[in-house]
């Protein structure tokens, strides 16, 4: 039995894939599409209004500005063009957010855009820049151990570190791109075990729970009760 555990649960929300209402059931904090590689400002409107119903934390998640793909397709943008990207998107969901009394806590960069940041620290430098000069009491998420994270503290930002139950690794840290074999997890059991090692080595303040697979909602929901038997208090990252 665990004691003195905490952590927070995630969701990428907004996406007009998976199932935005179940996750709110589950999770402690989300990260919304700014309508670049999803949604659009009424999406945003629903999605926050749910999230403030449900007492859910909310964050920005913005992306290279690749609808086509999803935002999964790594582009080449320079530095003040990603900053930009970032600036806009945050500056977007803000304005909705102030519009239906929502505070926005956090900003979590989306698929492509989160791997490169990971890895590239002129990307990562882009993306605090963008949200320090947007908010500077505003939190990053990125990957633990990566680059965005190291970059955050560096800009004077609160890092959160995640982690992710459903995804394979790499030895180094990072993940195995989802275009390669093993990338996903399929067994409930084994993203159960791997989100509690997380908790237990202490590797990250949140864990990631995806919605859009076809067993997504029930690993997320095996995971939250795992975390329960396990005694780990499930709760949003406290900020300032």
């Amino acid at each position: 039995m665990m004691t003195d555990e905490s952590i927070d649960l995630n969701a990428d929300v907004g996406e007009g894939c998976g199932d935005d209402a179940a996750l709110f059931a589950l999770v402690t904090s989300a990260n919304v599409a700014c309508g670049v590689h999803a949604g659009d400002a009424a999406t945003m409107r629903a999605t926050l209004r749910a999230a403030r119903e449900r007492g859910v934390v909310v964050g920005a998640h913005p992306s290279y500005p690749d609808r086509a793909g999803f935002g999964r397709t790594a582009m080449e943008r320079t530095p003040e063009q990603i900053y930009g990207d970032v600036r806009a998107q945050i500056a977007a969901l803000a304005l909705v957010a102030e519009e239906e009394g929502v505070r926005l806590r956090h900003v979590k960069a989306h698929g492509a855009l989160y791997n490169v940041a990971a890895r590239d620290r002129a990307v990562a430098d882009a993306i605090s820049r963008a949200v320090r000069d947007h908010d500077a009491g505003l939190a990053i998420v990125g990957l633990a151990a990566g680059e965005q994270i190291a970059s955050a503290r560096a800009h004077g930002l609160r890092a959160i570190r995640e982690v992710f139950a459903d995804r394979a690794y790499r030895a180094d840290g990072t993940l195995v791109p989802r275009s390669e074999p093993g990338a996903l997890i399929d067994d409930a059991e084994r993203a159960v075990a791997q989100a509690l090692a997380f908790v237990r080595e202490r590797s990250g303040e949140t864990i990631c729970l995806h919605g859009d697979g076809p067993h997504a909602l029930a690993f997320a929901r095996r995971i939250r009760d795992a975390l329960a038997e396990a005694g780990v208090h499930v709760g949003a990252v406290e900020l300032p």
